[in-house]
């Protein structure tokens, strides 16, 4: 497989294998969202699988476009109709972020560099989680990635927070869940990590929610907001936002998060 030589990414995650396969000089152009999570200021920024001009993209003349979740059909078409090659990806879990890491080293000719990605990741992840082992309890931890309607961190963020010594509650990842849900799990950890937003999240919004005040997590004082894409890209930055969750979630063990990427609310 010829390798490609002039690539637009319209999803941060991919952006982000990418550098960290070493392949960041065959990109020429991102989504404004992939500046969060890769050093890529200097290239031209267009939309995601979303909301995106085919015609801006096709302009560049990329060999490869690489997408992933979540799509619009419209979008996808309107890259296709330009002929333009489309490299779709849709992960689920962990593994799944592992086979598109070997899938887009495959691609590009660094099969080599993506499995030694693959392995370090790993290793990353397995002396957290063997850490987080020591734990004497697993508190329920509760992620929100979207307020209106209420939407869960996906099902690999899912995985972190059992990782990271925790209960991810309500189960399931990745869905649309109604306060009533969220309520009854009372979790003793709440997580905002709200899609786009950093960390300019208005917690008096949720606060303000009937019932909320009363949780667990509230009235303990153990919200946190987080960056998304520290979360929620589902790329090599995964392992950092672990660590992320495992301060949060089991201080006592790996100390409090410490980095600009995290914010406790001050209730």
């Amino acid at each position: 497989m010829r390798s490609a030589a002039r690539i637009v990414s319209l999803a941060p995650s991919a952006t982000s294998i990418l550098c960290a396969l070493g392949a960041k000089k065959q990109l020429i152009g991102v989504t404004r969202w992939c500046r969060d999570v890769a050093p890529v200021d200097a290239l031209p920024t267009f939309g995601d699988c979303w909301r995106c001009d085919a015609d801006a993209v096709a302009a560049l003349q990329p060999d490869l476009v690489i997408g992933s979740v979540p799509y619009r059909a419209e979008v996808v078409e309107a890259l296709l109709r330009r002929g333009l090659t489309f490299l779709a990806m849709n992960p689920r879990t962990l593994k799944d972020i592992f086979s598109d890491i070997a899938m887009v080293g495959r691609f590009m000719g660094r099969e080599k560099q993506a499995q030694r990605l693959a392995r370090e990741m790993k290793r990353k992840i397995q002396q957290i989680a063997a850490r987080a082992r020591r734990a004497r309890r697993r508190p329920r931890v509760y992620i929100e990635v979207w307020s209106n309607p209420l939407i869960v961190a996906p099902p690999w963020v899912e995985e972190m927070v059992a990782l990271a010594g925790g209960r991810f509650v309500p189960r399931g990842g990745g869905r649309k869940v109604t306060e009533r849900e969220v309520l009854a799990t009372k979790p003793e950890i709440a997580i905002l990590a709200w899609a786009a937003c950093g960390l300019h999240v208005d917690t008096r919004k949720v606060l303000r929610r009937p019932g909320w005040a009363g949780v667990p997590a509230f009235r303990r004082r153990q919200v946190y907001l987080v960056s998304d894409e520290t979360v929620n890209t589902p790329s090599p930055v995964v392992t950092g936002g672990l660590e992320r969750l495992a301060k949060i979630i089991h201080p006592e063990i790996f100390g409090p998060p410490e980095d600009d990427k995290v914010v406790r609310v001050p209730l």
